[in-house]
């Protein structure tokens, strides 16, 4: 009996893409941002996500031996997206099979490239790889769910001499699909990775992902940012170290703002804050020239040649800048989600609104001057 021909292994299949060089901008998945992938503690976390609101359903499993996936290890996923669109954009073929040394990849992020670093590059990977996750986010029909790791595989090169020359990395085909649709990839800051917390760093990519370019930004009810977060602590917690964050402004590029509402209920408002020019031309990844009277026109390219007013005036994509507003009752044209265009965010908005209207009409006449609906 003739043995039967051996399949071919998913990396066989792939061509193989090297990583760009140069500095870029760092670029986010959407889906990563808006939800609860990742785990925000620094300790070794096993027990699972559980997230469900509307019609998404996601579950985050990890090992003992490796614990789940962290917001920090995402880092390496946010280096593959801007990878990609990079040599999209380029028109260069891309692959999910993609090839880097550690050096590449711990420069982008903002690492040390110490022997440390290296191997907490190699922890990372294999909790990227040994995490997995079921959801029915962009699947079509609401009980379809699609299952996966961060990372398929991925393996350390060698050179003639046995010592490491570099790292080979296969990616999902459900992230590497995402990260190819323009709807669904957005430019950071990358002070963004200066971020040591956890959970200022998932509010900062909630943030980026929802205010967007908004000028006047988005907000959040705070139990509904706790259900989103997929934070083991208690709500009471959560909301003293959300309190933190925006005591410090801690987020690059925007304004936090806390603001308590009848009953008790207190909501987080986010809109883009105010910077100074040279930040500016940082953040839209251009070169500006000397200053002079004159003002770049509208629909001048990426390289502004020396000579150019200080205003660095074009018509570009900035990803996070504008006026600071006090408004934060704007839809967000930006966000693809239904469920961040409701009024707070609120899975039970409607049911507390219903309640207030009919204690408002029980109520007396002459009430009037009391505070109204948020």
């Amino acid at each position: 009996m003739a043995p039967r021909p051996r399949k071919n292994s998913e990396r066989a299949q792939l061509n193989l893409f090297r990583a760009l060089g140069g500095d870029f901008a760092p670029r986010d998945a959407q889906d990563l941002m808006a939800y609860p992938f990742f785990s925000l503690a620094k300790s070794p976390r096993i027990i699972p996500i559980d997230f469900q609101m509307n019609e998404i359903t996601i579950r985050v499993e990890a090992v003992p031996e490796h614990g789940m996936a962290t917001i920090w290890d995402a880092d390496i996923l946010i280096w593959a997206a801007s990878q990609i669109v990079e040599a999209r954009d380029a028109g260069l073929p891309t692959s999910r099979l993609m090839a880097a040394t550690p050096y590449e990849i711990l420069t982008f992020i903002g690492r040390g490239t110490g022997a440390r670093d290296y191997e907490r590059l190699r922890a990372a990977l294999d909790r990227l790889q040994s995490t997995t996750v079921a959801t029915s986010l962009r699947q079509i029909g609401k009980r379809r769910m699609h299952r996966f790791s961060w990372i398929n595989e991925w393996a350390e090169r060698t050179d003639a001499n046995g010592k490491s020359d570099g790292i080979d990395l296969i990616l999902p085909d459900w992230f590497y699909r995402a990260v190819l649709d323009d709807g669904l990839v957005l430019t950071i800051d990358p002070a963004y990775f200066e971020l040591n917390g956890g959970l200022e760093r998932w509010l900062y990519r909630l943030v980026r992902k929802h205010a967007g370019r908004q000028p006047t930004g988005w907000r959040f009810d705070l139990r509904h940012l706790y259900l989103k977060s997929g934070v083991l602590s208690s709500f009471r917690r959560f909301k003293f170290d959300l309190h933190d964050i925006v005591r410090r402004q801690a987020l690059p590029g925007y304004r936090l703002r806390i603001e308590h509402r009848t009953f008790g209920r207190e909501v987080l408002t986010f809109s883009r804050a105010k910077i100074s020019t040279d930040n500016l031309c940082k953040s839209l990844w251009i070169r500006c020239g000397k200053p002079v009277d004159t003002v770049v026109l509208s629909g001048t390219g990426s390289d502004v040649p020396s000579g150019t007013a200080v205003t660095c005036y074009q018509e570009q994509k900035p990803p996070f800048l504008s006026l600071e507003s006090d408004s934060s009752g704007t839809r967000n044209l930006e966000s693809n989600l239904k469920e961040s265009n409701s009024f707070l965010g609120g899975p039970n908005e409607h049911h507390w609104k219903a309640g207030k209207e009919k204690r408002r009409r029980a109520e007396p006449r002459n009430d009037a001057g009391k505070e109204g609906a948020p």
